[in-house]
C-alpha cells in the first residue's frame, strides 16, 4: 500500500521536474515565464548564449555549497551510495533541491536528461515516507528504489525498463519482498502518467523485419557502442581528476564546466538541453550525416566536461543522443536493416555499456519506441556492448565514483555457495562419540587425556540417541570433589550440555548461522528430531569446503578481473 502512494508521488515529482526544466528554459533563453515546450536551439542570443550555462552552473554550485552537496552528480551513484552505505536514508532537502538544481542546470543549457534527478528525487520521496513510518533499513531500501523506479516510469513511460533498472543497479537482491513493491510503484506510475503527461511512447518507431545479415551488423554496432561508452566513461573521470586538482573550491567547478557547454552550444545549439526533439529526429532519419556527426562530437564533449565538473543532471538522455548519432553515422555501411534501426540499437548499446545494465538498455529502447521488430537486434547489440565494457573496464560509470570514495561495489551476484549445498554433502560421517554409560574417569582417560583429538564430543545413548555434547571443562569440580565412577548420563550430575544440532537436509548456510550465533565450532548431525540418531558432525572447516570448491570452479571457468 505504501508503494501505491509512492508510485503516485513519483508521477507528481516527474511532472514537477519536467515543468521546472521548461520554466527555466523559457526564463534563460527566451526571458519569459512560461511552461511551454521550447528548445534552447531556437534562441537568438548570439554570443550571450555562452554565459547562460555559466550562470546556471554558478547558481547550482551555490545551492550545493550552502544547501546540500548530495545534489551534485547524475543521481544514480548517489542513490546506490545511500542504499549500500547510508541505510537508505535521504533527506527532505535532497528531495527539494535536486529537482530545483537540475531544472536550473538543464534549463540554462546543460546537456543532461531528467531521469537521473527524478531517480534521486523519487528515491528521496520513498525514503522519507519509509522514515515517517519508522520502517527497517531493508524496507527503506525497497521503498527508496520503488520511488526511483516510479519516477523513471513517469518521465519515460517505460515501467518494465524501470523495474529492470532496479534489479540490475539498485536493489542488490532479487527477492519478492523487494521486487513486488517496485513493480507496484512502477505500475501505478505507468497508469497515472497519462493524467499529467503525454501517453504512449516518446519516440514511436516501426522498423522493417531484419534478415540474417543483421546478425553481423548488430555485433559490429555492439562493439563500437561499447567502445564509445568505455571511451566516454574513461574521459569523464579524467575530467573529474582535472577539476579536483584546480586550486579553487568545488563550488565554482560547475560554472567552469558551463563555459565549455556555452561554447559548444554556440556552435551546435541542438546540443544544449535535454534534446528529446534531437533523439526523435535522429531515429526518424531527419538529420544529415555531417550534422549528426557534429552533434555527436559536441554533445559528447560538453556532456563529459559538464558532468565532470560536478553539476546536477542525468545521463540517459545525453547517452541516447550520442548513441543515436553513432547509429546515424553507421547506418549507410551496416547491412541487414533499414536506416532507422541502427540509431535505435546504437543508442541502446551505448546505454548498456555506460550503465552496465544490458537488459535495462534493451527494454528501455523498446519502451521508448514500441518497435517490436527491433527487440532481437536490441538484445544482441546491448549484450555485445556490455561484454566489451566488462572486459575492458574495471567498473562502470555508476560505480566508479563510489569506488573512488573508498567503497567496494559488487559487480556480480550469485547464489551463496553455502546455500547451494546441504549439510549431508560436507559433514564428516565418521564421528568419535562417547557412550552415555561411560564413567567420568574412563571418559577423561580415553578422550581428554594426552591423546585428545577434539575439543568436545557428542554423547550418545543407545535408546535415546544423541544426549548432548561434552568437553573437558564440563567436569570441573565434579572430578576434584565428586565420584569419578559416576556415569556421564546421571540425573544427579549434569555433565552433558544441551546441544544445538543440524539436520542433513538443512543448507550449510543455516548451519553456519547457527554456529556463528552461538559461538560453536562443531554441530552434531542427527537423522531426525524424533529418534535423534547421530549420523555425522559438521565443523567450521567443513563449511569452508563449498566456498573453496566454488572459488576453484570460478578460477577455471573465467578470467578474474582485478
Amino acid at each position: 500500500m505504501i508503494a501505491v502512494v509512492i508510485g503516485g508521488f513519483g508521477t507528481l515529482a516527474a511532472y514537477a521536474l519536467l515543468n521546472l526544466i521548461r520554466l527555466f528554459t523559457n526564463l534563460f533563453f527566451y526571458q519569459s515565464l512560461s511552461f511551454a515546450v521550447r528548445s534552447p536551439a531556437g534562441n537568438h542570443l548570439g554570443l550571450w548564449v555562452i554565459l547562460l550555462p555559466v550562470l546556471g552552473g554558478l547558481i547550482v554550485g551555490l545551492i550545493a555549497r550552502f544547501g546540500s552537496e548530495k545534489i551534485r552528480g547524475h543521481g544514480i551513484p548517489e542513490a546506490i551510495e545511500a542504499i549500500l552505505f547510508g541505510k537508505s536514508k535521504m533527506s527532505a532537502k535532497v528531495a527539494i533541491l535536486k529537482p530545483l538544481s537540475s531544472g536550473i542546470v538543464i534549463g540554462s543549457g546543460g546537456p543532461f536528461g531528467a531521469e537521473g534527478p527524478i531517480i534521486m528525487t523519487g528515491g528521496a520521496i520513498g525514503s522519507l515516507i519509509a522514515q515517517l513510518f519508522h520502517l527497517t533499513a531493508a524496507e527503506r531500501k525497497t521503498l527508496l528504489v520503488a520511488g526511483a523506479a516510479a519516477g523513471m516510469t513517469a518521465v519515460f513511460g517505460t515501467p518494465i525498463a524501470a523495474v529492470l533498472l532496479a534489479v540490475e543497479l539498485l536493489l542488490f537482491e532479487l527477492r519478492p519482498r523487494s521486487l513486488l513493491p517496485v513493480i507496484v510503484a512502477c505500475a501505478v506510475a505507468g497508469f497515472t502518467r497519462p493524467l499529467l503527461l503525454d501517453s504512449g511512447p516518446l519516440f514511436p518507431l516501426q522498423t522493417h523485419e531484419i534478415g540474417l545479415s543483421a546478425l553481423f551488423s548488430c555485433a559490429v554496432a555492439g562493439i563500437l557502442g561499447g567502445a564509445l561508452s568505455a571511451l566516454m566513461s574513461t574521459a569523464l573521470y579524467r575530467v573529474e581528476d582535472i577539476f579536483s586538482k584546480l586550486p579553487i573550491h568545488w563550488m565554482w567547478w560547475p560554472a567552469l564546466g558551463g563555459i565549455a557547454v556555452g561554447i559548444g552550444g554556440y556552435f551546435e545549439p541542438r546540443a544544449l538541453g535535454v534534446g528529446y526533439d534531437v533523439i526523435g529526429d535522429l531515429l526518424d532519419g531527419n538529420l544529415a550525416l555531417q550534422l549528426a556527426l557534429s552533434l555527436l562530437l559536441v554533445k559528447a564533449v560538453i556532456w563529459v566536461i559538464a558532468l565532470g565538473s560536478g553539476t546536477s543532471g542525468g545521463v540517459l538522455a545525453p547517452l541516447l543522443i550520442i548513441g543515436a548519432g553513432l547509429g546515424t553515422v553507421l547506418a549507410p555501411v551496416l547491412p541487414g536493416g533499414d536506416a532507422h534501426l541502427w540509431p535505435l540499437v546504437c543508442m541502446a548499446a551505448v546505454l548498456a555499456g555506460v550503465l552496465g545494465a544490458p537488459l535495462t538498455a534493451a527494454v528501455f529502447a523498446f519502451g521508448l519506441t514500441h518497435d517490436t521488430n527491433a527487440l532481437l537486434p536490441l538484445l544482441l547489440t546491448t549484450g555485445v556492448a556490455y561484454g566489451f565494457t566488462v572486459l575492458t573496464m574495471k567498473r562502470s560509470i555508476m560505480t566508479e565514483k563510489i569506488a573512488r570514495r573508498g567503497y567496494h561495489i559488487y559487480r556480480e551476484y550469485g547464489v551463496d555457495p553455502l546455500e547451494r549445498q546441504h549439510v549431508d554433502e560436507v559433514m564428516s560421517h565418521t564421528v568419535a562419540s562417547i557412550p552415555a554409560n561411560l564413567t567420568i574417569a574412563e571418559t577423561l582417560e580415553r578422550y581428554f587425556g594426552a591423546q585428545q583429538v577434539h575439543r568436545c564430543y557428542p554423547v550418545v545413548d543407545e535408546a535415546q540417541g544423541l544426549m548432548g555434547m561434552v568437553e573437558r571443562s564440563s567436569f570441573g569440580p565434579q572430578v576434584d570433589g565428586g565420584n569419578p565412577l559416576t556415569t556421564l548420563f546421571n540425573p544427579a550430575h549434569k555433565h552433558i550440555t544441551d546441544s544445538l544440532v543440524a539436520l542433513p537436509s538443512e543448507t550449510c548456510r543455516i548451519a553456519a548461522a547457527r554456529m556463528a550465533t552461538h559461538h560453536l565450532e562443531r554441530l552434531p548431525v542427527i537423522s531426525d528430531l524424533q529418534s535423534r540418531r547421530l549420523i555425522g558432525i559438521i565443523s567450521r572447516s567443513d563449511l569452508i569446503k563449498p566456498s573453496r570448491l566454488f572459488f576453484d570452479e570460478e578460477q577455471k571457468r573465467e578470467r578474474l578481473l582485478s
